[in-house]
Formats: structure tokens, sequence, C-alpha cells
């Protein structure tokens, strides 16, 4: 018999042995997996937390979705809020906070309906669009058509409150 017909046996045997010898999860695999399951759970619980304002324009609700940062957690230790705004450029309302927040500012372009802080102390409300450096707060979830109507025609109040 030659050496080649032995080795191709011999390395199929090797092969199926191989893998009755998998190293089973450790009790660190375990772990690591238990805690990445809470931190998962944690984020998900922090971006339920920061879910639970409500944003009314004068009288109207209006449905938001916040962003889970710490510019919106920083706010909602300051809740309830109410905001006089202004018009500003025939594209959004502005208003003062009264005080400054936690910031992270990038340079970004915004949409009707997105919430953003500007300068750590006002809050910007778009129904058009515009570029600068802004931290995300959250997005309206209506049409611009229906921005437009809320925005549009005078300044408004906010009212920014815990569900």
């Amino acid at each position: 018999m030659s050496t080649k017909n032995i080795w191709l046996p011999m390395f199929g045997i090797m092969l199926i042995f191989s893998g009755c010898f998998a190293n089973p999860p450790t009790n660190a695999d375990v772990t690591g997996e238990k805690q990445q399951t809470e931190i998962q759970s944690e984020r998900v619980a922090e971006n339920q937390e920061a879910r639970t304002m409500k944003l009314a324009i004068g009288e109207t609700e209006v449905p938001v979705t916040w962003e889970n940062n710490a510019s919106v957690t920083d706010l909602q230790k300051n809740l309830p809020l109410t905001i006089q705004m202004s018009q500003y450029g025939g594209f959004e309302q502005v208003g003062s906070i009264g005080r400054s927040i936690v910031r992270d500012d990038q340079e970004i372009t915004t949409h009707y309906g997105d919430i953003v802080l500007y300068a750590g102390n006002q809050i910007v409300i778009f129904y058009g669009s515009n570029s600068w450096a802004y931290t995300r707060l959250g997005h309206i979830n209506l049409s611009q058509q229906e921005m437009t109507e809320l925005l549009s025609k005078h300044d408004v109040s906010i009212t920014i409150a815990e569900k």
C-alpha cells in the first residue's frame, strides 16, 4: 500500500474527530453573552425613557421620536418646559430653554420635523431645511404640509413634558 493511500483515510479520521472535541462554551463566554444582553436591555430602557416626553405646539400634541443622547436626558431633567418660539428665516421656529444643557454639535442638514439644540440653550424646530452645527434632539413625525401649517403662520409656544 502506498503512503498516499494511508494519509487520505487518516486525514478523514482526523477531520471527524476534530469536530468531536470542539470547545464547549466557557463561563466567560456565557458571562459575556449575558453582559451583552444586559447592555442591550439597558439601551432599550434608556431609549424608552427618552421617549417618555411629549411635545405640544400650541394646543396640538405632536408625535415625536426622541433621540437617545445626553442632551435629551439633560433636557428631561428640566421638565416641564414651556418655550416661546419665534419664526426665523422662513423655515424654523427658535426658542430659548432658559439655561444651557449638554450638547454635541455636529454639522448636519436638517429637514422638516427635526428638533435640534442650537448653541446649547435654544431649541429649533424646522418646517424647512438648513445646514449648521446642531445637536439632534428628535423628529416630529408629521408631513411637511402639517409642519408648515403648525409653524409658518406666526410665533408659537411649545410645551415639553413627561408623558
